[in-house]
């Protein structure tokens, strides 16, 4: 692994962690303080994270990303779109069936949608 790649990955881990803190705090105050249902507040959190994290994606993790385009856009949210419907899934399958915590839920689809999305993104960043 090159070094850059390595900062990268710094760079994509520091972005995300900023990220899921905005996530956890949207999804915490829709659920206990405006009283949305958790998965509501889970889909609505994710996406203005998605919004947020495209910016600093493209500002911030991938220096070398060229200008980008609406094909590039395109795919980055529709991989966030992906990633919306894993989120989902795994927040419904961790609350409804193993019966974790929506908060504790949220980390392990966290951990899961992060992979998709490194991957993903930084394809669609990067053209």
């Amino acid at each position: 692994m090159t070094r850059e790649r390595l900062l990268e990955i710094i760079r994509f881990c520091f972005v995300g962690g900023v990220s899921l803190i905005l996530d956890y705090a949207i999804l915490y105050a829709l659920t206990e303080f405006a009283g949305v249902y958790y998965l509501y507040s889970s889909a609505i959190s994710f996406s203005i994270t998605v919004i947020f994290n495209y910016w600093l994606c493209v500002i911030y993790v991938f220096k070398d990303a060229k200008k980008q385009t609406p094909r590039q856009a395109i795919i980055f949210f529709a991989t966030g779109a992906v990633g919306l419907l894993l989120n989902q899934f795994c927040m419904w399958f961790f609350v409804a069936v193993i019966e974790l915590h929506y908060l504790i839920a949220k980390l392990g689809a966290t951990v899961i949608v992060t992979i998709w999305n490194y991957i993903t993104k930084r394809k669609a960043v990067r053209g």
